[in-house]
């Protein structure tokens, strides 16, 4: 270790002016050794620097080097883990932690002992030496003139220093003018010894000499002491005088601090003053305004507004605390009172008569609309309220009684106003539509108030199947099934009906929504706009025209906004309460004249509500229009129902053909007159569930009515009907039905088929009971070629059936099929030719079937039939063209 610190000293503290005085050997605790050297230095040079150095050997290993340094002062606990057992270890306590591992406890007391003295030495800071034995800090302690530091003399090494060029360059000079310094090192002392003995003297006798000197020197520090009392001396008198001059300043600066304190005061009150000034006075135009202001000329209105928004703002002031005691704060506040009460009478009372006499002036001008369908504007009255809108809203922040007691009158007069207008208006619509109807009566026969034709819904028991010579007495059925009349007149009347009602919404329509929006604007009511769900399909529940509310940051504003909401919905609903009594009247009148009405009536009542709803979905209009549009749904489908229920009940005739059923004529002609009233409709979806209900009633009661036919074959009842629902649905293209109409080909195609087969028995009968006869054979394991010698189907048997059908014989049994067919088939569907041309393809396929087996099961009999295919195909040929 001794080698190592002389080396250290050398190579890095000595280039550095630092001296070496304390070593240790560690690595850090915990982690993988790599020995290092902690090394207590201090510096040559004053004032001294204490410090503890982190010295490492190079990479290389050939020389050490310096790597990190902490002044000793920074330094704020030793400590050595454990006083009274041997522990390597020791923390030291910089601007982090420091933990080590001494190669030997020895050498870490050794380094801790060095660091207690160099702190006692040079830095006296107060250092904390933890779980370090007392006996090893009190061995530190200085004794007499010796001290041990890191196992050496402390005194020596402090005092020892390395000797300059200089010096070297002496001694040696010196050894070289004493040829024995080397050889005899003690004479060499003793010489040196001497000669520093004679200095020594010489030393004495020159300070003896310098005796007078001295004796000077202290008779001039004595006068240097006496003029140091008399300057003190002065020094105090000035401090007495500056002590005087600060008590004076003080006083002079609680003086200002007062004087101050007194300016802001007074700065204050006068704010304070200005303040009340500012905004709790109402100049004496405003206070004349609101006395005695002209409520009827627009420069007075305007005066009065102004007026009463200061007054607003002055009653509003937020006083601050203290303002109340003031008797002027006091005196004004009964003033504003006084003068709010006042001007809210005087405001009250002109806008009842304002009501008054506006009413009276409406009044008048009603018999100008009683012959037109129109409903009187009330665009001058509301313009001439609306003047007095800000005014309301003052009302409404000041006195809320009067405000509401306002309202009241208003409503009250309004709901009276309308009731007799909309009662005249929906009179006048009613005689219209009533006018329609005694036209048609005059036409077709309606009879009584039901407006009903002639053996409608009633006589359906009764109705019966005509022959089919006509297609005019099937389409008086129609009539009856659906209250439809196929003439112009009566799609005429249906369109003048409909302009009627789309006249009635359209009146409607412009009046609630400018009713609603002055109602909103004259008593500020706020309505906010809120996104509603699709239209609703009303068919269980009613439509309360209600949308979800909006959400707001705070909930005093949403509550304010849904109460006010409200009451614009309470003010609409009082105003036109008698609005949806008289549409209903109106529907249930339209209804009774004729059952389809109820189709137009739902398309147009759909589309104001879908247009009500798109202007604003909480409005009156939307929530009254959307409850009405419930009952016109119920109608629309009481219609289906009862069309459904006057198919269910048809009764055919057993003595007549059945021909193309009465309902399925109606099918048709509802769906034209449905699919050119739903064009581009809101509510096609509506139309949709009713074609399916309606389409499986009418396949239902087609089939219902084939079984039941005993005149017609069912195979022509189903092949013509479900024919003529095919080419019905083919024409109109109703989507939903795509699955019907396929439904409809397939069991056209396949009765048709059915038919066909079943009619070709006949011609050939008995030939068809022979070969019938040989494929049960050959069905039941007997060989194709065996067949022949069958006693029952031998040639002779085969020979003498065919001999029964000779061509003359075949002609003549396809011409009574031809006219049999004939008999069955109705002319309407033009059928015949098809089904024949179906019989003479089936005819052809039985007579190959025939040859097929003659040649299979008697080879080489060489028998035939007596005709060929071309002879068929001249028989049906000549038989069509002479139909």
């Amino acid at each position: 270790m001794t080698a190592i610190k002389h080396a250290l000293q050398r190579d890095i503290f000595t280039p550095n002016d630092e001296r070496l005085l304390g070593i240790v050997n560690v690595c850090k605790a915990g982690k993988k050794k790599k020995n290092c050297f902690l090394c207590a230095t201090v510096t040559t040079e004053r004032p001294v620097q204490v410090k503890v150095v982190k010295v490492k050997k190079s990479d290389k290993g050939d020389f050490y080097k310096r790597q990190q340094t902490w002044e000793l002062r920074d330094l704020t606990v030793v400590d050595a883990k454990d006083a009274s057992k041997e522990n390597p270890e020791f923390d030291l306590h910089f601007e982090k932690v420091y933990r080590w591992l001494a190669s030997s406890t020895a050498e870490k007391n050794s380094f801790i002992s060095c660091i207690w003295k160099l702190n006692q030495r040079y830095l006296r800071k107060k250092l904390e030496f933890v779980n370090v034995s007392s006996q090893l800090l009190e061995e530190s302690v200085p004794s007499g003139e010796s001290q041990s530091v890191a196992g050496g003399d402390e005194d020596a090494l402090d005092d020892y220093q390395e000797l300059s060029a200089r010096e070297e360059q002496d001694i040696e000079s010196m050894m070289e003018m004493c040829e024995y310094a080397i050889s005899n090192a003690e004479g060499f002392a003793e010489k040196l010894f001497k000669e520093l003995q004679v200095l020594d003297g010489a030393n004495i006798q020159s300070i003896m000499a310098s005796e007078k000197q001295v004796n000077i020197l202290m008779q001039l520090l004595d006068e240097a002491l006496s003029e140091v009392d008399t300057i003190e001396g002065k020094l105090s008198s000035y401090e007495e005088m500056l002590q005087s001059v600060r008590d004076q300043m003080d006083q002079i600066s609680q003086s200002n601090r007062l004087i101050q304190i007194s300016n802001t005061n007074n700065g204050k009150l006068l704010d304070e003053i200005q303040f009340l000034v500012n905004y709790m006075d109402l100049s004496k135009g405003h206070i004349r305004a609101l006395q005695e202001g002209d409520l009827t000329s627009p420069k007075g209105i305007e005066a009065c507004i102004n007026a009463s928004e200061a007054l607003l703002q002055c009653m509003n002031v937020a006083l601050r605390p203290g303002h109340h005691e003031l008797k002027a704060v006091t005196q004004q506040q009964l003033l504003f009172a006084e003068l709010r009460d006042t001007f809210a009478r005087r405001l009250t009372n002109h806008l009842n008569n304002v009501f008054v006499h506006q009413g009276h002036d409406q009044s008048s001008t009603l018999s100008q609309h009683t012959a037109d369908l129109t409903l009187p504007k009330h665009s001058p009255l509301h313009r001439d309220l609306l003047r007095y809108a800000k005014l309301m809203e003052w009302l409404k922040n000041t006195h809320r009684e009067k405000y509401e007691g306002l309202s009241r009158t208003y409503v009250d007069y309004m709901s009276r106003l309308y009731e007799r207008e909309i009662k005249d208006f929906f009179e006048v619509a009613k005689i219209k539509m009533a006018g329609t109807s005694k036209e048609a009566k005059g036409k077709f026969g309606l009879h009584g108030s039901s407006g009903k034709l002639t053996g409608s819904t009633s006589s359906l028991n009764k109705l019966t199947v005509q022959g089919s010579n006509s297609r005019r007495s099937q389409s008086s059925s129609l009539l009856d099934m659906g209250n439809m009349s196929a003439s112009d007149l009566d799609v005429a009347d249906r369109t003048k009906f409909d302009k009627i009602f789309e006249q009635v919404l359209s009146e409607l329509e412009p009046l609630c929504l400018a009713e609603q929006d002055f109602i909103s604007k004259f008593f500020k009511l706020q309505q906010h706009q809120a996104v509603m769900p699709p239209l609703a399909q009303p068919e269980t529940e009613e439509f309360d025209g209600s949308a979800p509310s909006r959400i707001l940051p705070q909930a005093e504003h949403r509550h304010s906004l849904s109460s006010e909401k409200d009451m614009v919905r309470q003010m609409m609903n009082k105003i036109f309460q008698s609005i949806e009594p008289e549409l209903n009247s109106l529907i249930a009148l339209g209804d009774k004249i004729d059952s389809f009405h109820s189709l137009y009536m739902l398309v147009k009542m759909s589309h104001h509500v879908w247009t009500a709803e798109n202007v604003d979905p909480a409005s009156f209009l939307s929530t009254t229009l959307g409850n009405v549009l419930v009952t016109v749904k119920r109608n629309f489908d009481k219609c289906i129902s009862s069309q459904i229920r006057q198919m269910e009940e048809v009764k055919i005739s057993k003595k007549s053909k059945v021909g193309i059923l009465p309902f399925v004529i109606g099918f048709e002609e509802f769906a034209e007159l449905a699919e050119t009233i739903f064009r581009n409709a809101e509510r096609r979806g509506d139309l949709d569930k009713a074609y399916v209900k309606l389409i499986k009633a009418v396949f239902m009661n087609v089939e219902k009515v084939a079984n039941e036919s005993q005149k017609t074959p069912r195979d022509v009842v189903m092949m013509e009907n479900f024919h003529h629902i095919f080419s019905t649905l083919s024409r109109l293209k109703i989507s939903c039905l795509d699955a019907e109409r396929r439904e409809a080909k397939h069991k056209y195609t396949d009765h048709l088929q059915s038919y066909v087969i079943n009619s070709l028995g006949q011609p050939l009968e008995k030939l068809n009971h022979f070969f019938e006869g040989v494929e049960a054979r050959v069905a039941q394991g007997v060989r194709e070629e065996e067949v022949s010698y069958q006693l029952a189907f031998n040639k002779q048997e085969l020979r003498k059936v065919i001999k029964e059908y000779p061509g003359k014989e075949v002609k003549k049994g396809l011409d009574n099929l031809y006219k049999k067919v004939d008999k069955h088939l109705c002319e309407e569907e033009s059928l015949l030719q098809v089904v024949w041309h179906s019989m003479q393809d089936e005819f052809i396929r039985q007579y190959k079937h025939f040859e097929g087996l003659i040649g299979r099961c008697y080879p080489g009999s060489g028998i035939t039939m007596e005709f060929t295919i071309q002879d068929m195909l001249e028989y049906f040929s000549s038989i069509a063209q002479s139909h």
